[in-house]
């Protein structure tokens, strides 16, 4: 969810939502060339991934620790999350996969908390800045490039928590994602995903507001079409042997720039599953 400033080739006016498909609600996504100027290979086990949506955070990665720049939203709302993740599940000496960590902000924190992690991104850019943020920061991540498919192949029930922050809608099939992530975790082990509400609400405030209006976020940041409601995302996790253990929202305070834990849903929130044991 980068932040500040707008494209100045971006259209004047927001788009149009994208109209839903009828049947089973799952949206239709243009994965776009495989290859795009050479800049993604993708592997059997990385068809997931939108080689546009990796292109936007690529191009912003040198901008990624400064918490003015386009990134200045995940920057405040990095310790609400890291807050929540270590109240609900305990970080200190837990094993913990950060599923699209770009520039590293949570995996750092994660990690300055007492957790063992690893990082896993499909853009080389953000991470080569997250790289050599640890030299700033003194902690150690083990960051990848690498999908979190391809990862489930290869380290199957290995991790105590999952996080996937404000990556599910960015990706074409994101039930494929969490499949992943489920995988992934040790018998008993939690996952975390948060993403934004495919609701008006969130159209009005996420795109038309944030992207537009306030000029918070780069325009074209989002799609609604990839926005997700959360009885898809844990019907998706039911399938993936996911139990829900609470859906909560998170709400922003322009005045303050700050974000916090509080209902309602209907724009951004965070959802908390476990593996059966």
């Amino acid at each position: 969810m980068p932040a500040a400033g707008a494209n100045a080739s971006a259209p004047a006016t927001p788009p149009a939502p994208h109209p839903e498909p009828p049947g089973t609600g799952r949206r239709v996504y243009n994965r776009g060339p495989s290859k795009p100027n050479g800049q993604v290979q993708m592997s059997q086990q990385d068809a997931n991934v939108d080689p546009a949506e990796v292109a936007k955070f690529e191009a912003l990665a040198a901008r990624w620790w400064d918490p003015e720049s386009e990134f200045w939203p995940l920057h405040r709302m990095n310790p609400m999350r890291l807050d929540y993740l270590d109240e609900r599940v305990g970080l200190a000496g837990k094993r913990v996969l950060d599923v699209g960590c770009g520039g590293g902000l949570l995996s750092e924190a994660m990690a300055a908390r007492g957790a063992t992690v690893t990082g896993i991104d499909l853009g080389e850019a953000p991470l080569a800045v997250a790289r050599l943020h640890l030299h700033e920061s003194g902690v150690e991540v083990d960051y990848r490039c690498i999908s979190a498919e391809a990862l489930a192949a290869e380290q199957a029930g290995s991790y105590d928590l999952v996080t996937c922050m404000e990556l599910l809608e960015h990706v074409p099939e994101p039930d494929s994602t969490i499949r992943a992530c489920a995988r992934l975790l040790k018998p008993g082990g939690q996952a975390v995903f948060s993403t934004i509400n495919r609701t008006p609400q969130a159209y009005l405030f996420a795109i038309v507001g944030a992207e537009y209006l306030l000029n918070m976020l780069p325009r074209g940041t989002h799609q609604y079409a990839r926005f997700i409601r959360p009885a898809e995302m844990v019907r998706w996790a039911r399938v993936a042997a996911l139990e829900a253990r609470e859906v909560v929202g998170v709400r922003f305070n322009p005045l303050a720039r700050s974000f916090r834990v509080a209902p309602p849903t209907d724009i951004n929130y965070m959802a908390l599953f476990q593996r059966g044991s």
